[in-house]
C-alpha cells in the first residue's frame, strides 16, 4: 500500500488518517535540524506499516530539504539504525 502522508508544516508534524484514527509523527525544527519527539500510531491501526511510512516521510524531507535530524523519538532512533541510508542525516 503506498500513503501519501501529508506535512503540516504550521504543526511541524507528518500525518496520515487510517480509518478515521490520526498518526503523527511530530517534530520541532531549529537551526536547520529536525528534532523528531513523536511517532503516534493508535492502537487499533497499528501493525500496518504506518509509523515506518511517517518516520521514511520525515527523513526524506529532511534531507530533501538540507535538514539534519536528531531522532529524540525512540522509534525514529530505531528507525535509522535499521535504515543505514539515513545515517548520514544524524546531527
Amino acid at each position: 500500500m503506498t500513503r501519501t502522508i501529508r506535512h503540516d508544516e504550521a504543526h511541524q508534524r507528518f500525518e496520515w488518517t487510517e480509518e478515521g484514527h490520526r498518526c503523527v509523527l511530530d517534530y520541532v525544527l531549529a537551526d536547520g535540524v529536525a528534532a523528531f519527539t513523536h511517532t503516534g500510531v493508535p492502537r487499533p491501526v497499528e501493525g500496518r506499516g504506518i509509523a515506518a511510512d511517517l518516520v521514511r516521510a520525515g527523513l526524506d524531507t529532511a534531507r530533501a530539504r538540507g535538514w539534519r535530524v536528531d531522532p529524540v523519538c525512540s522509534y525514529v532512533a530505531a528507525f535509522m539504525r535499521r535504515h543505514p541510508e539515513y545515517q548520514d542525516l544524524l546531527d
